[in-house]
């Protein structure tokens, strides 16, 4: 393959990743600056269930949860490790009005009554990604295709084009720095790990009024959860959230009550108001001829998006000069 041009993806979380491998199949050279190792991120704390959480209607994000929601089905298929397409059954307290924004997405929901305190049951099929195993596997895919990862922290953006001319900002709060971006703000998550009994199916109810609740089974574990704090910016434990979680999950799903705990994981989603940037910066602040794409403020739907929007951000990164 011809390499067409030297790319920089600035961040190492899932966002940023899956912009580079689309880079490099599409031709370029890329590097990635991370300042942690891609295993370290925050994109790790994730549950990592494809769903637009928290993100508003929009035609380019609808494009992208579609875009990405495909592709994880096409990897679950062929093996990609920590990836399986799940059952999912999403409980609804309002009443019901008519499919979800992003129903389309997804291809199978399917509505349902439902008996009191809910309205109506969907039923849809989710790629939920173990994210240890699934972010090791992007980084050998990168570097298996020429690509590589350096550990290095970036003070400033424009510091990045000493590696390439063309730089992706998919730094995540640090965005919020790096851009000048006052919009970009922490949004902190609670999770809880528990043994798996043997379920399959994920289950939500967002709308309860003691908080978001979502069982997320995996291999080995459940992800229980959850919160979605905006402005919050601490991880130390709260034991007394982390009981409140698993109460809502047991009513929820009462196969849970026996199901020893396993630990915690708190994270800060990188949100913005505004819904997330991922556009050329007019002015971006390098050597002549330089180019400067952002891609942040994805919140909790990094993993939702990730792929359609890195086919965006390679459609930026890479026009004609």
């Amino acid at each position: 393959m011809t390499r067409t041009r030297d790319v920089t993806v600035v961040g190492g979380g899932v966002v940023g990743m899956t912009a580079a491998i689309v880079l490099q199949e599409r031709g370029a050279r890329v590097t990635v600056l991370a300042a942690d190792d891609p295993a370290d991120t925050v994109s790790t704390v994730a549950a990592a269930v494809w769903y637009p959480s928290h993100t508003d209607q929009d035609p380019r994000v609808l494009r992208w949860a579609r875009e990405t929601h495909a592709e994880l089905t096409r990897q679950a298929a062929a093996g990609a490790p920590g990836v399986v397409a799940r059952p999912t059954r999403m409980w609804l307290r309002r009443r019901y009005t008519g499919p979800p924004w992003w129903a389309e997405a997804c291809g199978d929901l399917v509505a349902e009554p439902a008996q009191p305190p809910y309205a109506a049951l969907l039923r849809f099929t989710a790629p939920t990604v173990e994210m240890t195993p699934y972010l090791a596997w992007l980084r050998q895919r990168l570097e298996a295709g020429g690509g590589r990862v350096l550990r290095r922290r970036v003070e400033r953006l424009a510091d990045a084009f000493d590696t390439a001319p063309t730089v992706v900002n998919a730094t995540g709060l640090a965005a919020g720095r790096l851009a000048a971006d006052p919009a970009v703000h922490p949004v902190r998550g609670h999770l809880v790990l528990v043994a798996n009994p043997g379920l399959t199916t994920s289950v939500r109810d967002e709308e309860d009024p003691a908080g978001i609740t979502y069982v997320h089974p995996r291999r080995h574990d459940v992800v229980l959860g959850g919160t979605y704090q905006p402005g919050v910016a601490h991880t130390g434990p709260d034991p007394e959230t982390a009981a409140a979680i698993r109460r809502r999950c047991v009513a929820l799903v009462p196969e849970l009550a026996g199901a020893p705990v396993l630990g915690e994981r708190i994270g800060l989603r990188p949100a913005r108001h505004g819904g997330p940037r991922v556009e050329v910066d007019p002015d971006p602040a390098g050597p002549p001829g330089s180019r400067l794409v952002h891609a942040y403020g994805h919140g909790g739907a990094g993993v939702t998006l990730s792929w359609g929007c890195a086919a965006e951000v390679a459609d930026l990164a890479l026009l004609p000069a």
